[in-house]
């Protein structure tokens, strides 16, 4: 069947999204990936409606594409990147004046580079959580006190309960009592090279977890978990946030994710949120009661396959993303509807079998259109974009992988 006949049934179907990105791609040999840049350029508005005025950090990580990364800084309410490898934020530092580094680094080579170099030190500014950190990166980059490395303090912001024996969320820093806060500025503030710059803390019970899942009752959980994590949060957060601000003048204080962007940009004592994942919009943020950002991101494969009637199988496909293994880490085939996995084999390496009454109507050479369920991990698997405006291709991009960088 015709790739035109393909984009007559996606218009017949009711949804014409495919149609358009069948028409754009039509000259394209899959695999391949796309962008489309109305959907990706409508979640961008909507996250800056979402942050109450305050600017929006963007997350690289979660696009992994030097281009788009900096066609979003351009927009409206959007500023600075949160990368997350120091490798990662030295490259990006060429073309970017603001980019902290979310996670904390070991890397000695890249230290000592950026101790080197004043305009990377003005750019760049590097997380820490404990004394031990402080202790590594004084020995590695050996800053000239005359000229100090700029660093962010990292707050946990994860919910506990009965004195931490119930713990959710992300276990990401062993600071997280404002008197803890407050004992890790004075160890940066008394060590001669180093200048605490700004505070962080992501609430990723919060901004990670969709509040609207399929099981009702499990739905309901998270929303009183959330609520709750969120009141104690923004009390403790405030705390920690003055706490620190007594030693020292803190440029910013960043917190929330896609999913909590517009709680935790009203919380006073917040000055930016950060943000990336909602700008493709992958599967894993379609469980949100409160917005729901347009799928822009899609990867299509061949049907290369007809091994019986309701069944094809498609080229590759095994592309899970990060986390907890389950159903929930696979990509799903969108277009056309009613295809799913067999149980017994998943999503595979080199082939992938599909299921369903949409089978029977696809031949050779025809694509399956799949979303990702992560943001920028799908950028890990091709070298480039194709970006869509309307119903025609206006630009291949490089991914990062597409440049040659693998920072992780």
């Amino acid at each position: 069947m015709s790739q035109t006949r393909t984009a007559a049934r996606a218009h017949i179907l009711g949804d014409d999204r495919f149609g358009r990105l069948a028409r754009a791609t039509a000259g394209l040999e899959p695999p391949f990936a796309v962008v489309d840049l109305d959907a990706y350029r409508a979640n961008a508005r909507s996250l800056a409606r979402r942050s109450l005025g305050k600017p929006i950090r963007v997350a690289s990580k979660s696009l992994r594409c030097r281009h788009l990364l900096a066609d979003t800084l351009r927009g409206d309410g959007f500023r600075g990147v949160l990368a997350f490898t120091l490798p990662e934020a030295l490259w990006l530092a060429e073309d970017h004046t603001d980019v902290v580094v979310g996670y904390p680094t070991t890397d000695r080579a890249a230290l000592r580079r950026l101790a080197t170099d004043q305009r990377l030190r003005e750019r760049v500014t590097l997380m820490v959580d404990s004394p031990e950190q402080l202790e590594f990166l004084h020995g590695a980059a050996r800053p000239d006190p005359a000229r100090p490395l700029r660093i962010c303090l990292e707050l946990d912001a994860s919910y506990r309960l009965l004195g931490g024996r119930v713990h959710l969320g992300a276990r990401r820093s062993p600071v997280h009592s404002p008197g803890q806060a407050l004992a890790l500025a004075r160890r940066i503030a008394d060590r001669p090279g180093l200048r605490l710059v700004g505070m962080m803390a992501y609430e990723s019970q919060i901004a990670g977890v969709g509040d609207a899942p399929a099981a009702a009752l499990r739905g309901l959980a998270v929303r009183m978990m959330q609520r709750a994590s969120a009141a104690e949060l923004r009390e403790r957060r405030a705390t920690a946030v003055a706490a620190v601000r007594s030693v020292a003048d803190l440029e910013f204080v960043n917190g929330g994710g896609t999913g909590s962007v517009e709680g935790t940009a009203a919380e006073p004592a917040v000055t930016e949120v950060a943000a990336g994942s909602g700008l493709y919009g992958p599967l894993l943020f379609d469980t949100y009661r409160a917005f729901r950002p347009r799928p822009a991101a899609f990867f299509a494969l061949p049907v290369v396959r007809r091994p019986a009637p309701g069944i094809v199988t498609v080229l590759g496909g095994g592309w899970p993303a990060s986390g907890a293994a389950g159903q929930d880490r696979l990509p799903r085939p969108v277009h056309p509807g009613r295809l799913a996995y067999r149980a017994t084999e998943g999503a595979g390496e080199v082939q992938t079998p599909l299921l369903g009454p949409a089978a029977d109507g696809l031949a050779l050479g025809e694509r399956v259109w799949f979303r990702h369920a992560k943001a920028g991990e799908l950028a890990e698997r091709v070298n480039s974009f194709h970006l869509v405006e309307g119903d025609r291709i206006v630009e291949e991009v490089p991914t990062y992988r597409g440049e040659g960088h693998a920072f992780l």
